[in-house]
């Protein structure tokens, strides 16, 4: 028997813009996308996280960022600082960057935060994928999404600021 899920916010937004998805479910008590992605079989290098960066310090109106990378990476705050032209960014903590998204730390995704005042972002590695896993905005929820639909829906931008992890 299949269990039907609600959609979330994410699926209705795809949905909108009339790009496909595909849904993979996890335990919601997981957070660490390196993990999800040996759990479901995945490259974790086709699976991405999305990082909140604290808005420029001192820059009036200055956006929070959403950095997507892959599980396999972590963010290098130095480099996104040069590609952004900021003297110096910082992570949001935890309670920071559910504060800013409305969403949990797990959940967060762009597609729900298209329009809500982020610069978006997207790590150069997914340009090796035709698809790629991103939060659908609920604890133990992915979609697989097209990377040109993604980048098309969330006016995403290119960046190279991610280093692979040890």
């Amino acid at each position: 028997m299949v269990r039907m899920m609600n959609k979330t916010l994410a699926m209705k937004f795809l949905e909108g813009k009339k790009v496909p998805y595909e849904v993979i479910e996890y335990p919601n008590t997981m957070r660490d996308a390196a993990e999800i992605a040996e759990l479901k079989g995945i490259p974790p290098g086709q699976v991405f996280k999305t990082l909140v960066v604290q808005p420029l310090v001192g820059v009036p109106k200055a956006k929070p960022m959403l950095v997507m990378i892959s599980a396999d990476r972590q963010l290098d705050l130095k480099k996104l600082a040069k590609a952004v032209g900021a003297k110096k960014l910082k992570m949001a903590t935890h309670a920071e960057a559910e504060a800013l998204t409305g969403l949990q730390v797990g959940g967060i995704s762009p597609l729900v935060l298209v329009n809500k005042g982020f610069t978006i972002y997207l790590d150069v590695v997914a340009r090796a994928y035709s698809h790629i896993y991103i939060s659908a905005a609920q604890k133990g929820l992915n979609v697989k999404v097209a990377v040109k639909d993604l980048l098309k829906v969330t006016a995403a931008r290119w960046i190279d600021t991610a280093v692979t992890e040890n």
